[in-house]
């Protein structure tokens, strides 16, 4: 043990702090969503602009420089559809891929798991234990000084108490939030009060994304992405001005599909304009410009409802 300390040591005699950094992947979608789609900011929270947030919070808390912070594990856990599924739901093979790239640039390593049916109902199995059992072996390995959880459930507890008997310290990324969803259906996130007491560190995100007067909001800026990757890139090109009809295949949470021969076209909300994105229904009729992205895509552009 005494050798692996003396390893983090620089030239200048000051010991780095290595970050453990652990996503529960559908908590963290689940946020990410909500800041793009409901809230006013309507932007997608930014993996690398969390990191570099996560960094100057630790540096303060521990009262050291932020050159001597370092993510040195960064782990993402998530259930996944199969492909043969994802495929039959338009792009969304190309949009995890679009993910996974992101999540591969910032160092994280991904850990998913196959979403299966329980009597009729979706779920996604023992990933909280998966997400339990890598943080406590990496814990017990000594390849981290401060763990950085990211999630909101009570189960983690056990974890952080044996990661605190450790005497690794613990900080917690977490929101609270409520809000009406398509179904007028009233959706209350919160954070487990357990969970919070257990932790070195408890950071909740919606207090400090909210009080600017006591926050650096250049820092709280920069957890947000400055483009929308959802909506269509500023590069693409019209395939023709041609208005176009078609009908609506699927929706989802910002973002559907206009059946159209060959490929169906994808849509953005963004893109919608006589009408809210979330009064359009599957089988509305619509019409639009077709657009070729730089990639090669084709996705509809300014979409209007017909009568």
């Amino acid at each position: 043990m005494q050798i692996s300390r003396e390893k983090n040591y620089n030239n200048s005699g000051n010991r780095l702090t290595r970050i453990g950094v652990f996503y529960d992947g559908n908590y963290f979608l689940h946020v990410s969503n909500y800041y793009n789609y409901v809230h006013p900011l309507k932007k997608r929270l930014s993996i690398a602009g969390l990191h570099k947030f996560i960094k100057q919070r630790i540096a303060d808390q521990e009262g050291i420089d932020q050159q001597l912070c370092r993510i040195s594990e960064a782990h993402y856990f998530k259930g996944r559809i199969g492909a043969q599924e994802a495929a039959q739901r338009g792009n969304q093979l190309y949009y995890e891929r679009v993910f996974d790239d992101i999540l591969m640039s910032e160092g994280l390593v991904t850990h998913y798991f196959p979403i299966k049916s329980f009597h009729g109902k979706r779920e996604e199995k023992n990933i909280d234990v998966h997400l339990a059992l890598e943080a406590y072996d990496m814990a017990t390995s000594g390849k981290m000084d401060i763990l950085v959880l990211i999630a909101s459930d009570g189960d983690f507890v056990p974890l952080i108490r044996k990661i605190n008997a450790m005497g690794i310290k613990v900080m917690l990324i977490c929101w609270d939030f409520e809000f009406f969803n398509d179904e007028g259906q009233k959706t209350i996130t919160r954070t487990s009060q357990g969970l919070l007491k257990e932790v070195c560190y408890p950071l909740q995100m919606h207090d400090i994304i909210e009080s600017q007067g006591t926050t650096d909001a250049h820092t709280v800026n920069g957890l947000f992405v400055n483009d929308d990757t959802g909506s269509a890139d500023r590069g693409s090109q019209p395939v023709s001005d041609v208005m176009e009809n078609g009908e609506i295949l699927s929706l989802k949470n910002g973002y559907g599909f206009i059946k159209y021969p060959n490929n169906n076209l994808f849509f953005h909300y963004t893109d919608v304009v006589n009408i809210d994105f979330n009064e359009l229904i599957t089988g509305d009729l619509v019409e639009f410009i077709k657009e070729k992205r730089s990639n090669g895509q084709e996705v509809a552009r300014n979409v209007k409802k017909l009568d």
